[in-house]
């Protein structure tokens, strides 16, 4: 009887799985919105190209310190209302709002000071979303203790934040639809007013209906006082070296800084791939096809891919899960040599002169069927990962506890992770236009030469595939497998009740 109850109390309720998957949801379209509207400080209002890289990079800076102390403060909060949830509450109407206020700009104010209130209310909504997805994600960590149902936990979450890249990249067609908007400024406000409701709304579902599950007593958690800043700021750092010790954790954030950013480096290249390659240097041949290929990605990715992931994890175990799943993805990028071919009048067009319309919003359908060849197996490399690896982290918190001992450490460990792949994704930006430059890609002109464009295309390939593969390679003898978690799990059930 009181094994069906550990396995019971081990089982997050289905709607708590949604109410999380909504803040993950959140997690992906405010950096999703935020690209996407970066473009239009340029078209927009003003601002020069290289200063607009400025305002994308600054508040990265503040962004990669805030993350390590945010995950600090909420591992040692203490509160009626939890330690994660108040932050996740709070967090997620402060961001909504200042992202709606940063996007407030007016032409007629001046470039200058366009660039001042940006900055000022961007770093701002940096702090804010902090605040709010670095408990979530320490949230996720702690939901549950059985390692399976942790897998599926993210694997829904995963699912439903996927809808975030299917929402994305229609902010393109419509912030340049002249029927909705006077100018494309007028769009970008506009639209941003929707993304903020929904993401103030979304974003408060995991502190209203998800429960935590904090075993830290009180006498272990530090005082999160001024007086003690000083020796707050030993404690996080010596918990941080203990994190680079830690193997097993060093191997997840070796290998999705590795599939992640081999992908991030070469994500722009489908889209100038399909309009000068495919359509030869024509955006309103290539219309909507770039955004149709990124949506059906997402949608294959959430209703098809993560479901197969989660079973193979909790059929085969989740580093051979990984493994299968990066090694298809490696299929899914060859294939883009032959996905990627000239439109013609010999091409078949999938839903050829099919239009969606929305009010006044038209949305072509078209699609060239030899496109779709690649989407699946590529699609299991990032929803692999993620699924995967947030599971796995879980696992990991579970080892440090048992090593290290309370107060549990999930939300430093999610903001160290995650810091991680933010500093590898501005590396990877900085190197995929790096990359594009050599490959001979000129701005200016309609038209790139063959060579160029052989260039990019075997770039778009060759960097996943190698980066993907070192992946699998650091994950090959990774040795936190299902049984050995299940034996720390008994450690720290039976530790904590001599406690």
């Amino acid at each position: 009887m009181s094994t069906n109850n550990s396995v019971s109390r081990d089982r997050v309720p289905l709607g708590q799985k949604a109410a999380f998957g909504a803040g993950h949801l959140v997690n992906n379209l405010l950096p999703g919105a935020l690209g996407v509207f970066s473009f239009f400080l340029i078209t927009a209002f003003g601002i020069e190209p290289a200063i607009a890289g400025l305002l994308a990079a600054i508040p990265r800076f503040f962004d990669a310190l805030s993350d390590p102390i945010m995950g600090f403060i909420t591992d040692n909060t203490n509160s009626k209302w939890g330690r994660r949830r108040p932050y996740i509450f709070s967090g997620a109407i402060l961001a909504g709002i200042l992202f709606v206020v940063q996007w407030q700009m007016f032409e007629g104010n001046g470039s200058t000071y366009n660039f001042w209130y940006f900055l000022f209310f961007s770093i701002l909504f940096i702090f804010a979303n902090t605040i709010f997805s670095t408990p979530l994600i320490g949230l996720g960590y702690e939901m549950t203790t059985d390692t399976k149902e942790r897998t599926r936990l993210m694997g829904i979450a995963n699912m439903v934040g996927q809808i975030s890249w299917m929402i994305v990249p229609l902010f393109w067609v419509l912030i340049a639809n002249k029927d909705l908007f006077d100018n494309q400024a007028d769009g970008v406000r506009t639209l941003s007013l929707f993304v903020g409701f929904a993401c103030l709304i979304f974003g408060i579902l995991p502190a209203i209906f998800c429960k935590e599950l904090d075993v830290s007593d009180a006498r272990s958690k530090a005082n999160l006082t001024m007086k003690d800043l000083t020796i707050n700021m030993k404690i996080l750092w010596e918990n941080m070296k203990n994190m680079t010790k830690n193997n097993p954790f060093m191997r997840l954030c070796g290998a999705t800084f590795l599939v992640f950013n081999g992908f991030q480096m070469v994500a722009s290249f489908s889209y100038f791939i399909i309009v000068f390659h495919m359509y030869k240097g024509s955006y309103e041949m290539a219309g909507t096809v770039p955004a149709i290929f990124s949506i059906l990605g997402a949608f294959i990715t959430a209703v098809l891919i993560i479901p197969i992931v989660s079973w193979l994890a909790n059929k085969y175990g989740k580093r051979n899960a990984f493994i299968i799943s990066t090694f298809l993805s490696l299929i899914g990028y060859a294939l883009k040599w032959w996905g990627f071919v000239v439109v013609d009048e010999n091409t078949t067009v999938l839903f050829n002169d099919v239009v969606l319309q929305v009010g006044v919003v038209k949305f072509s359908l078209e699609i060239p069927l030899i496109l779709l060849l690649p989407i699946p197996f590529m699609s299991f490399g990032l929803g692999g990962l993620f699924t995967l690896m947030m599971s796995m982290t879980a696992d990991v918190c579970d080892l440090d506890e048992l090593r290290n001992g309370l107060p549990r450490r999930e939300g430093t460990f999610g903001a160290i992770y995650w810091w991680m792949v933010k500093i590898g994704q501005s590396i990877a930006l900085a190197l995929g236009g790096l990359v594009l430059s050599l490959a001979g890609f000129d701005q200016n002109i309609a038209q790139q030469t063959h060579e160029t464009l052989t260039n990019l295309r075997i770039a778009d390939i060759i960097i996943p595939v190698t980066t993907a593969a070192l992946a699998v390679w650091v994950m090959w003898n990774y040795d936190l497998n299902e049984d050995k978690a299940k034996e720390i799990r008994a450690q720290l059930v039976k530790r904590r009740s001599e406690l």
